[in-house]
C-alpha cells in the first residue's frame, strides 16, 4: 500500500525523448514566463547585456571572462524562471544566483566550452587557412579573379567546418548549466548528459532551432531591441525543455 506523501523519484540524469511538437510548448512556456512580469525580465535582459558588453571592452581578458561567466549567468536566469514557477515571483538579483551555488563547476563548464571553441578555431585555421592564404597570394600575383574564387571558397569551407564542428559543442553546453546548478552534476558529466539528451531528441531540437532562427531574424529588425524580449523567452524555453526531457 502506498504511503503518502510519496518520496520523489531520484534524479537519474537520463534524458527522455520528447515529441517533435514539444518545441512549440517550450516556447509557449517561455512566453508565459515573460508576460508574467515583462518589466522585470526586460530589466534583467538589459543588465545581462551590460555585463557582457562591459566585459567585452576589456581586451582579451574581457572576452575570456565573458565565456567563463556565461554558464554562471545562465544558471541565474534559469533560477529566476524556476522561482517564478514555484513561488510566483522573482527578483533582479536572481541573475547572480550562480555566484552563490556551484559556482566552481559552472565556471569549469565555461572553461571547457571556451577550450572547445579554441580547438575548433585551430582546426578550421589548419584545414581552411591555407586556401584563404592561397587566394591572397593569387590575387597579389595578378590573378584577382582566381584569388577571389579561392578565397571565397575557402571562407565558405571554414564556415561550414565551424558549423559542423561547433554543433556537438553547442549540444553539450545546452543543458549543462541547468544540470550543474539544479542537480549538482559534475561539469564533464553534465556536458555528456546534455549531448546525449540533444542526440536523442535531435528532431525536436532541430524544430526548436529552426523556430529560434526565425525569431532571431524578427528580433533583429527593430535595431536588435527585440532580443531584449527574446532572451528571457528563450531562457524560459530552455528551462521548460530541461524539465521536459530530464524531469519528465
Amino acid at each position: 500500500m502506498e504511503q503518502f506523501p510519496l518520496t520523489p523519484t531520484a534524479f537519474s540524469g537520463e534524458p527522455r525523448v520528447a515529441p517533435a511538437d514539444s518545441a512549440f510548448n517550450w516556447l509557449r512556456q517561455g512566453w508565459a514566463a515573460f508576460i508574467a512580469n515583462p518589466g522585470l525580465w526586460l530589466a534583467m535582459s538589459v543588465l545581462l547585456l551590460v555585463v557582457f558588453l562591459g566585459l567585452q571592452i576589456v581586451p582579451v581578458i574581457g572576452t575570456l571572462a565573458a565565456n567563463l561567466l556565461m554558464p554562471v549567468l545562465t544558471a541565474g536566469m534559469l533560477h529566476a524562471v524556476r522561482r517564478l514557477g514555484d513561488e510566483g515571483t522573482f527578483e533582479i538579483g536572481d541573475l547572480f544566483a550562480g555566484f552563490k551555488r556551484n559556482t566552481g563547476p559552472l565556471v569549469m563548464v565555461g572553461v571547457i566550452y571556451m577550450a572547445g571553441w579554441l580547438i575548433i578555431g585551430l582546426l578550421v585555421m589548419v584545414l581552411a587557412g591555407g586556401g584563404i592564404a592561397g587566394g591572397i597570394v593569387a590575387g597579389a600575383a595578378g590573378q584577382p579573379g582566381v584569388g577571389a574564387g579561392i578565397g571565397l571558397g575557402s571562407i565558405f569551407i571554414a564556415g561550414l567546418l565551424s558549423l559542423l564542428l561547433g554543433a556537438p559543442l553547442l549540444m553539450a553546453i545546452w543543458f549543462a548549466p541547468a544540470l550543474v546548478y539544479f542537480n549538482d552534476m559534475a561539469p564533464v558529466a553534465a556536458l555528456k548528459a546534455s549531448f546525449s539528451a540533444n542526440l536523442k531528441n535531435w528532431l525536436v531540437m532541430l524544430v526548436f532551432g529552426l523556430i529560434v532562427l526565425v525569431l532571431c531574424f524578427f528580433a533583429a529588425l527593430p535595431m536588435g531591441l527585440g532580443f531584449l524580449v527574446l532572451m528571457p523567452v528563450l531562457y524560459g524555453a530552455l528551462y521548460a525543455s530541461y524539465k521536459d526531457i530530464f524531469l519528465g
